[in-house]
This record gives structure tokens, sequence and C-alpha cells, in this order.
């Protein structure tokens, strides 16, 4: 029987944007804990979720799910189609009402009996085989270890951890330092899985596997269309059902012991009046809204993009600041601030950036609204760049 390694934790912190009813703009942190796992142990989660996936897929299309289950299947698609496609469901429904359902701390609170039944469920089988229920083991009863305090153990600069190195230690090493050190904490809750490992994806998707059928079946019944991408979960069906789907989807969800955030729940009514299409509000979805008339990029993503801009321009112009003292000491003339990387982060001189992502959803979904949405940000670039270059502390080369 193999001995999994403590999987190694740190956490991605973004900051989420959103305007509140005033039309303000508003910062919260989130955090967000991933874990991964040593190279060997990646490697048979990898190679479980091979074998899982052929079953799971088959499953799917057993029950008609194929084109219902957007997130971590190998579809040739993205978000700009997987919005696209909802938007265009709304469009030909005309007058319908799309209910928008969030689930709350999804990987965090999936309980670990029902997703080893819906595990065995996927392979045919009444019980786990005996790999399969080790392989289980190691992601419910997970141990986990702070990648900063291994580094502080090994004595890693976290700042520079890649010198010189091709791993963090071998067995040897890590049996010595740090399996009896204290730092190696043991999931001891009946729920929750890591994010991170090859696996994790892939059983959030079995373990929600009753609900989907559950949720086709009852779509189906209605003319409607449903997706769930990871915890997001869309139903678009006629208005007089639309609270009765948003009630049913609220019960059936607690039979997984998980639950729908309230705060999170988008109720979004459409209608025609003659040839155009009306929205009571927006739907969000998938980084996109839409209002029966404009498809558009999220105004949370643009301020998102923006700031992240001012402050690359930012580093930008203190990495120059930096080397132009350099130059001013060998008497070498001093430079402006540099573009060609912010041209490459920032603009649409890229092939994949914020930008080109946004040109290349208004190609897919026909919309001039987002090309209007995106024009103005090649303009706003120069304008940080010009007043970086302004606040130069040295004198200018063009003087």
């Amino acid at each position: 029987m193999h001995a999994f390694y403590p999987l190694i934790s740190y956490e991605i912190e973004t900051v989420k944007i959103s305007k509140d009813e005033t039309g303000s703009i508003r910062k919260k942190p989130k955090i967000r804990p991933i874990k991964y796992a040593a190279h060997i142990d990646s490697h048979i989660y990898a190679y479980y979720t091979y074998q899982l996936s052929k079953s799971y897929e088959t499953k799917i299309t057993e029950y008609g799910l194929n084109e219902s289950i957007l997130a971590f299947r190998s579809l040739g698609k993205g978000n700009i189609e997987f919005a696209n496609q909802a938007f265009e469901d709304i469009k030909k429904q005309m007058n319908c009402v799309a209910v928008a359902l969030d689930v709350t701390g999804f990987f965090d609170n999936l309980d670990h009996l029902i997703l080893k039944q819906a595990w065995a469920n996927v392979i045919d089988c009444s019980y786990l085989p005996d790999d399969h229920f080790n392989v289980f083991k190691s992601l419910t009863e997970f141990s986990e270890v702070a990648l900063d305090e291994v580094y502080c153990k090994l004595g890693i600069s976290k700042h520079n951890s890649k010198k010189g190195r091709f791993k963090l230690c071998d067995a040897a090493t890590f049996r010595n330092l740090i399996r009896g050190s204290g730092i190696i904490k043991t999931n001891s809750q009946s729920k929750g899985i890591p994010q991170g490992s090859p696996l994790s994806a892939l059983l959030s998707n079995i373990y929600m596997l009753e609900f989907d059928k559950w949720a086709k079946e009852v779509i189906n019944l209605c003319s409607g269309h449903y997706y769930r991408y990871c915890d997001d979960i869309l139903f678009i069906v006629p208005e007089e059902v639309s609270k009765e789907i948003e009630s049913r989807a609220s019960l059936r969800i607690q039979d997984l012991r998980l639950s729908i955030n309230p705060d999170k729940t988008e109720i979004r009514k459409f209608w025609t009046k003659g040839t155009t299409q009306f929205s009571n509000k927006p739907l969000q979805y998938l980084g996109f809204t839409f209002d029966g008339r404009s498809k558009l990029l999220r105004s949370a993503a643009l301020a998102r993009y923006s700031g992240k801009m001012k402050s690359g321009v930012r580093q930008a112009m203190k990495k120059r600041n930096k080397e132009n003292l350099l130059r001013l000491e060998q008497g070498i003339p001093i430079q402006d601030i540099y573009r060609k990387k912010l041209y490459k982060r920032y603009s649409h001189l890229s092939n994949r950036n914020f930008i080109t992502y946004g040109h290349r959803a208004a190609k897919i979904m026909g919309s001039s609204a987002i090309r209007k949405q995106l024009k103005p940000l090649w303009s706003r670039l120069q304008k940080e760049i010009e007043k970086a270059n302004k606040t130069n502390t040295f004198p200018s080369i063009y003087s």
C-alpha cells in the first residue's frame, strides 16, 4: 500500500471587486486555500483521474448531461463559449427567468460518506475496491503542511525557492526534518477535499452527479436549460416554474449536505417587447453579463484589469528608476520606462492576456458592446506610462 506524502498548502489572495447599489466600487479580499501533492502522488492521482473520467463520461452521456456539465471536462470550449451558449438560450426562450445559484464553500463541504458512495456508483460497484479506497482516504483524511513552514525548516528562502533545486527535499530529509516537527496537520472532519490535487476537480463533479441527473430531468419537463460550472448552477426556465425550481434545487442540494448561498442567488427575468428583449437586471455568468440586448464583460473584470495595469506600470517605473541610478553613476544616458513587457501584459499586442481574451469574446459572442468596453484601455495604458515617465526623478533624456 502506497503511503502518501502530506499535501503542501499555501493561500492565494485575490481582490474581489463589485459595485454596490450606488455604483461605487467595493474591494473585498478573497483567500483561496491551495493544496498540491508530491510528485509521485500527483502521478497516482492523475492515473485515477484518467480511469474515473472514462466511467464518469459514460454516465454523463447516459443521463444526457453532455451539454450541461461545463467545468473540468475536455470539451474544447471555455467560459466565453459557455456563457454565450447560455445567453443564446435566453434569447431563444424570449420570455423566461434565469435562476443562478451558488453553492457555499463547495470543496470544503463535500461529505465524505456521500463522496465515497458516489465514487463507487460511477464505477458500478457497491463499495470502493482497495486501491480506490486508499486514494479516497488520502484525499479525505489528508494531511498537509504549510509551504512557508517547509521553507523555514529546510532553510530555503521563499523569495528564491527554486535556486539550484529540482525538488524541495528527498525522502530522508522529509523524515528527519518535516515528519516529526509537529508542523503537519491532518483533516479530522468528515467533510472537505483539497483544492489543487489532479483528482479533486473530477471528484467534485462525481459528487454532484445525482443532483445533475435530477436537474436535467426537471428541466426536460418544462423545456428549459440547465448548466453547472463547478459550484455555479444556472437554470433557464419559464417564469411560471422559476420559483418552484429555485425552491426545489435548494432543498435537493441539502440532500448532499451542501447549501445555497442566498447572497449570491440571482433571479433575472427576461421578456420581449416587439423584437427587443429586456431584463429586470443583467445576468452575471462566468465573467460576462447579459441584459437581453448586450453581452458585456463584467465591470468588475475591467476594474481588476485597470488595477493590475496601474500596479504593473508602477513596478516598471520603480525598476526603471533603480536602473537609471546605475546609469547615472556610469555616465550612461538614462532611459524612459520599458514598454515591451507592459504591452505584452496589458495590451492587444500579445497572444494571451485580458485584452486579447476580451477581443476573442467579442468575436465569438458577436458583441460590439465588448469592443466598445475595450477600446479606451489602450489609451489608458499610454496615459499611465506617460504619467510614470513624467514622474521620473531624473532629467529627461528628451530635454
